[in-house]
């Protein structure tokens, strides 16, 4: 079945893609939660009229998107963490703490488009992806030390 996304789906695709899912998860969870419509050729129209009227918008979003990439690109941050004597962390960090760290820095970034590569459970230096837009993403180095 194919369907148009309302919004962006991980590991499906982007607000405004049509793609193909199975018939349950599109019925049963993506058309309910309001994530997705039916890719009617209708909806497909209307779909086409309003990407092309808001070409330019999405063009500034993404120019700004790359400016805020390149100013992230370099930054290195440092999370602390509660610690055992043998150098594990009680918890794990995640990007909760990631977009707390980057709004101390001066970056407003919403936690849900920062993803952590590893399992973060012990201390060391790690990489974060940071999503900007379906285009531009960005590369975040950032070290857990004990508190």
């Amino acid at each position: 079945m194919e369907i148009i996304l309302l919004e962006d789906v991980q590991n499906l695709g982007y607000k405004d893609d049509v793609v193909s899912v199975k018939n349950g998860y599109g019925r049963n969870y993506l058309i309910p939660q309001g994530k997705a419509i039916l890719a009617t050729p209708s909806a497909k129209k209307v779909l086409a009229e309003n990407l092309k009227q808001r070409a330019h918008k999405l063009a500034k979003i993404k120019a700004d998107a790359e400016e805020l990439a390149a100013k992230i690109n370099g930054i290195s941050l440092t999370i602390g963490a509660k610690t055992s004597a043998t150098g594990t962390i009680f918890g794990s960090v995640n990007n909760i703490q990631l977009a707390e760290a980057l709004a101390k820095k001066g970056f407003e970034i919403d936690r849900k488009v920062i993803y952590i590569n590893d399992n973060v459970k012990e201390l060391g230096t790690y990489k974060a992806t940071v999503k900007l837009h379906k285009e531009v993403s960005a590369e975040i180095n950032f070290e857990v030390v004990a508190e």
